[in-house]
């Protein structure tokens, strides 16, 4: 489809169509320690995770940092914006237990051979503040190429992703309070990503079927409940990002 074709069988299989689902760490384990945080991804990966779903945006001096929000107020106890605010004051900020807001750089170099879904985290405005085309430059450098899915919301954001690094697995995001066209996922088809990521409240038996059938893998969010989870598995998705690897882990175990 334009300059977005690639075939999703280029991609690591590892993102694809697998017969168990993976177990993500959403954040990293944030049921046990501060999200996204270097802590975060080592209890993930002590607790069994198959890889960790992490969250990315470039802040005032352009780094590419790992955190969630918008703004500061939740984690960091402050006001301010990530997007305004300069990696050395950003450094500065306790998010508890002596952790700090980490780079994808560093997280990169601590997962070792773990799996990471990269979610690009979308700017209000339209324009592009550089985010893409960053993480694909950070991507390559540490030859994670096939360990790597990136993920969106913003099919825009998605696409220059796609446009930077065509061979790297991507995966659109969608959740039930968007408008019908995202919740759909109607940018499929132009972005042909690996994965599709819905929302847990949009997964269904036939939903599962039909996604599949036309070629892409089902990574469900956020499920943290053993039934969600035997019930996800059951039909057949693709991997389940959950708060909870261990328990995760242990729930599918013993189905």
């Amino acid at each position: 489809m334009g300059a977005y074709s690639v075939s999703v069988s280029a991609y690591s299989v590892s993102w694809g169509r697998r017969a168990t689902p993976l177990i993500i760490a959403h954040r990293g384990a944030s049921a046990d320690a501060v999200e996204n945080t270097l802590a975060a991804f080592r209890r993930a990966r002590a607790d069994g995770a198959d890889g960790v779903e992490l969250d990315v945006m470039r802040c005032a001096t352009g780094e590419v940092v790992v955190f969630h929000d918008d703004d500061l107020e939740r984690l960091g106890k402050r006001a301010g914006l990530v997007r305004a605010t300069p990696l050395a004051e950003l450094r500065a900020i306790d998010l508890g237990g002596g952790e700090r807001i980490p780079l994808l750089d560093e997280v990169l170099e601590e997962l070792g051979p773990l799996l990471v879904n990269v979610e690009l985290k979308s700017q209000s405005a339209l324009g592009d503040d550089g985010l893409a085309a960053a993480v694909a430059a950070i991507l390559r450098r540490h030859a994670a190429r096939a360990r790597a899915l990136v993920s969106s919301f913003d099919p825009l954001l998605l696409g220059r992703f796609r446009l930077r690094a065509p061979d790297i697995a991507t995966g659109l995001l969608f959740a039930h309070d968007q408008s019908l066209a995202l919740r759909r996922a109607w940018a499929a088809p132009l972005l042909q990503p690996t994965a599709l990521h819905p929302e847990a409240a949009l997964v269904d038996a036939a939903a599962v079927a039909g996604w599949q059938a036309r070629g892409y893998a089902v990574n469900v969010w956020t499920v943290d409940d053993a039934a969600e989870l035997r019930a996800f598995a059951a039909l057949g998705v693709d991997g389940v990002i959950t708060n909870r690897p261990k328990f995760a882990r242990s729930v599918l175990q013993s189905r």
